[in-house]
């Protein structure tokens, strides 16, 4: 799928949100559904542009602000004070603040190809087991673009229909939304395949809707409900489909891609006719990302986004060598990305010591940049988004098992991911940890694996761990006000035009 990119022309005229802008204006040449949804064909066309949702700049660009740069692990040093304060320091300037309108808009232009797809392709004559994956891909893709906005925006209008002009729809409560997310996987993992191959390579599969399951659990704090996904992933059938590749830094470059350790990330491709963040200007349209860009060190990209210089020190524990744990190399451009230093370091072509000098404590993420392959950035990355990743997965049936009583049986999956970074086993160098010292050590080994990964957020989240006293390691966390910044502002734009939305608390 990486290379194959087919596109709705429908899906280019979706209302948001059902907000009617009196723009009823019908375009003699534009394809209605009347006329699309008849062949095998168009449900191909019509799923694939769904995927393709994770190309516009709302979710690929601005969507990883709002999950690592606000979280305690990423900070902002952008000229731009939209930026800052809105991305950074919970200082939210303006409710209609253009990046986060993007993502929320983007996220329901997804959710309205999805409902497009659920609608109408059950009326095709096709294969039905055909039919019934496409339904599921599209059930999956919708439940993915939902949790997106869940965790963000937190009280959304459930749309599960093609929405057209004039729509109203009420603000859902955030247990419902989670509903529906829960109800959408439970239902596409029976349609779903274990594996695809050739061009088909990165689609959804029954691993990836179980795994997504489970986060959707685990972000209730639904612990016990999330084993049973897991479970398939870590000790049933996925267990002979995923597994850990030996080199950490294979799952972040682009010659090894949709490797046995992805569960899912989104396929990204270069077009070098591209000219726009939208996915709809055939044929100048962008199937790339610019988060490479944006986050890219001073003088190769924007710089907008970077890491905290705590995060680093995580990774202090020797491996069994005596060696640096190898995961500092593969997640960070800093001073010291090569253990010997500033003048050893490379940064795009040349070493630290020539393009910031010797007491630059700057540090920048790594995953999903392009030096392995080039000297620049640029706004059309080809680099996949890694979405899940089976180490992932393995440190949340960790979680699940301790929280449900269960530390011993949970300490394995630890040891697998730590093994992999040469690290010794956490039954061997703290065994015997209580349920609450477990988690603590849990937090440690998400920050080591996963970080710039976009999980942080929610992991706070979960773990309760959102507030104020993060402003110790992250001075922005000072402004973080507790019953409000848990979630971003619905946008007002979209209010005023749909009173039945409802704004979050304290906006």
């Amino acid at each position: 799928m990486k290379n194959r990119f087919i596109y709705l022309a429908l899906a280019a005229t979706i209302t948001l949100a059902g907000c009617d802008r009196n723009l009823d204006i019908v375009n003699p040449n534009q394809v209605t559904t009347q006329v699309f949804w008849r062949t095998a064909d168009d449900a191909l066309v019509g799923v694939n542009a769904i995927y393709s949702t994770t190309h516009r700049g709302g979710i690929s660009r601005w969507m990883p602000f709002y999950y690592i740069i606000r979280s305690d692990i990423g900070w902002s040093q952008s000229p731009d004070p939209g930026i800052l304060n809105n991305m950074d320091r919970f200082l939210i300037s303006d409710y209609n603040y253009g990046n986060a309108y993007s993502v929320w808009n983007d996220n329901f232009i997804g959710i309205n190809r999805a409902n497009q797809v659920i609608a109408n392709v059950p009326n095709i004559q096709m294969d039905e087991t055909l039919k019934q994956r496409y339904i599921g891909e599209a059930k999956f893709l919708r439940a993915m673009y939902y949790f997106h906005l869940v965790t963000l925006f937190g009280n959304v209008p459930l749309i599960l229909t093609p929405s057209t002009v004039g729509d109203r729809p009420s603000s859902a409560t955030i247990p419902q939304v989670w509903a529906q997310i829960e109800q959408d996987l439970t239902e596409a993992i029976p349609a779903l395949p274990t594996t695809y191959g050739g061009a088909d390579l990165g689609r959804a599969t029954k691993g990836a809707a179980y795994a997504l399951l489970a986060r959707t659990y685990f972000q209730q704090r639904k612990y016990t409900e999330s084993i049973t996904p897991l479970q398939w992933l870590v000790e049933g059938d996925g267990r002979t489909i995923y597994d850990l590749v030996p080199n950490y830094r294979d799952n972040f470059l682009i010659t090894t891609e949709n490797n046995r350790e992805s569960v899912f990330e989104w396929q990204f491709a270069e077009n070098p006719a591209e000219y726009t963040d939208d996915d709809t200007e055939t044929p100048n349209h962008n199937y790339g990302t610019s988060i490479a860009q944006f986050f890219g060190p001073q003088s190769i990209g924007w710089s907008d986004g970077e890491c905290r210089r705590w995060v680093v020190r995580e990774f202090y524990e020797p491996t069994t060598t005596g060696a640096r744990d190898p995961r500092v190399e593969a997640s960070f451009l800093f001073d010291s990305t090569d253990v010997r230093g500033p003048a050893f370091t490379q940064i795009y072509g040349r070493t630290f010591l020539e393009r910031y000098g010797a007491n630059n404590q700057r540090v920048w993420f790594r995953k999903f940049q392009n030096d392995h392959w080039k000297n620049e950035e640029g706004y059309r990355s080809p680099n996949n988004w890694r979405y899940i990743r089976y180490a992932d997965v393995l440190l949340m049936y960790a979680e699940a098992l301790n929280a449900t009583g269960r530390t011993t049986q949970a300490y394995p999956f630890v040891d697998r991911v730590r093994q992999r970074a040469g690290l010794a086993p956490l039954s061997t160098v703290r065994p015997g940890l209580n349920q609450e010292q477990f988690l603590n050590q849990l937090k440690h080994e998400r920050v080591t694996e996963l970080s710039g990964e976009g999980w942080r957020w929610n992991d706070l989240g979960r773990w309760g761990d959102l507030g104020p006293q993060l402003a110790v390691r992250d001075p922005g966390f000072a402004n973080f006000q507790r019953g409000q910044d848990e979630l971003l502002p619905i946008p007002q734009t979209d209010r005023d035009l749909n009173p039945n939305l409802i704004q979050n608390p304290n906006y």
